[in-house]
């Protein structure tokens, strides 16, 4: 597709350039399904791909490092695949105990604006310096991609887990004597 522009009386045409990613930020929590729905419904509307950010804690090894990234990424994956985007999966390790939040957000920001991100999507709550205020103040300060924030997930419990609570007595089903004394 090109588009074509009117300049000094000649048509000028332009190649149509590929879309930006959406970064995903994921941090092995429940909030991560909420935030790849979000990042899904804003990469469909430009049929973009996603970059998908595992956070990983400091203390993994890298060995540990793959096994863990794809654990993250295998809760949101089948989000993916019906809505079929692409997706580049990448992963992010925090900084060791000392660092602020903000560096930490910075580092963040600055994976995704060396993928050329046109946003961010990240959950309200998280690891310290991962979560949406972070983000978004990090994004500020160092001139990020503007940042979204997920909802929270909702919560269903598991079906047929739970017994069935008995019925309370009515005048048709009376209380039963069964297995009492009478005096």
């Amino acid at each position: 597709m090109t588009v074509s522009a009117q300049e000094g009386g000649s048509a000028v045409t332009a190649p149509h350039l590929p879309p930006r990613p959406i970064a995903a930020v994921l941090t092995d929590r429940l909030d991560d399904i909420a935030v790849a729905d979000a990042a899904v419904r804003l990469a469909g509307i430009h049929r973009a791909p996603l970059l998908l950010v595992a956070v990983l804690p400091a203390h993994v090894d890298d060995r540990a490092a793959g096994r863990a990234g794809a654990a993250v990424l295998a809760r949101v994956l089948p989000r993916l695949g019906r809505a079929g985007l692409g997706h580049i999966p990448t992963a992010h390790r925090l900084p060791p105990r000392h660092g602020t939040r903000l560096r930490t957000a910075a580092g963040v920001v600055a994976l995704a604006r060396r993928n050329r991100c046109d946003a961010v999507v990240a959950a309200r709550t998280g690891p310290a310096g991962v979560d949406a205020a972070a983000l978004r103040e990090a994004a500020a300060l160092h001139g990020g991609p503007p940042v979204h924030t997920a909802g929270r997930a909702p919560w269903a419990p598991l079906r047929g887990t739970a017994p069935t609570p008995p019925a309370p007595p009515t005048r048709s089903n009376p209380p039963t004597t069964e297995g009492t004394r009478s005096r």
